[in-house]
């Protein structure tokens, strides 16, 4: 039960903004034995998850999301050494960034983690990428997979750009898209190969790609 509510005030915590408590919530939660990617999934993916649905509804603007953000990456500097002694044998490069015209790194940062930590070889791009961007680092990196996020009902259109791009230049590579206002539907009108509701769907599905 303990564990459970400890889960629960970190998820809190970060969806507040509160970025002295959430650090000490991830290390009582290390401290009780739960391992560091199952906290990652159920306290940290859920507050995430929910900040970007109180920016959908109007609730929270540009000042909340940045502090949740950095109560998330407080909590995330306790959490990631222990991520990186449990990291997978998953084999593949991942480039990853946020649409152009988009600032919001917050969910793309939380899945990048969560690639590394399933073995993955990242190259984050950040923000505000436009399409070419993401082709060029796809060559340059021998990219498996490109991931592209949004917040902003005006920036996702980037990822039909993305799509359209890697298909001109003829790239060998999957496509898999996320974000707040995201959906699979939309994901499947543009072509994209695949979409992730949250950041473990989104690893979920990098492992399959991987798989063929």
């Amino acid at each position: 039960m303990r564990t459970s509510e400890t889960i629960n005030r970190l998820a809190e915590a970060i969806v507040d903004g509160n970025r002295k408590s959430s650090p000490i919530l991830a290390q009582d939660l290390l401290n009780e034995g739960v391992e560091a990617y199952s906290i990652v999934i159920d306290a940290c993916s859920v507050a995430m998850a929910r900040v970007g649905e109180l920016y959908q509804e109007g609730e929270y603007f540009v000042p909340e999301i940045l502090m949740s953000a950095k109560a998330f990456e407080a909590a995330m500097t306790v959490l990631e050494p222990h991520l990186k002694e449990a990291k997978g044998k998953a084999s593949g490069t991942v480039v990853l960034g946020v649409c152009e015209g988009d600032i919001h790194t917050i969910g793309k940062n939380l899945v990048a983690t969560m690639l590394e930590a399933a073995g993955f070889n990242v190259i984050d791009l950040g923000s505000d990428v436009a399409a070419d961007r993401f082709a060029d680092a796809a060559v340059e990196h021998g990219a498996d997979i490109i991931g592209a996020s949004a917040l902003m009902t005006t920036s996702m259109i980037g990822m039909k750009d993305i799509i359209e791009t890697i298909k001109a230049r003829k790239l060998d590579v999957r496509i898999m898209v996320g974000g707040g206002p995201v959906t699979r539907e939309y994901a499947n009108s543009i072509g994209a190969d695949g979409y992730g509701e949250d950041a473990k769907e989104a690893v979920d599905l990098a492992l399959r790609f991987m798989e063929g």
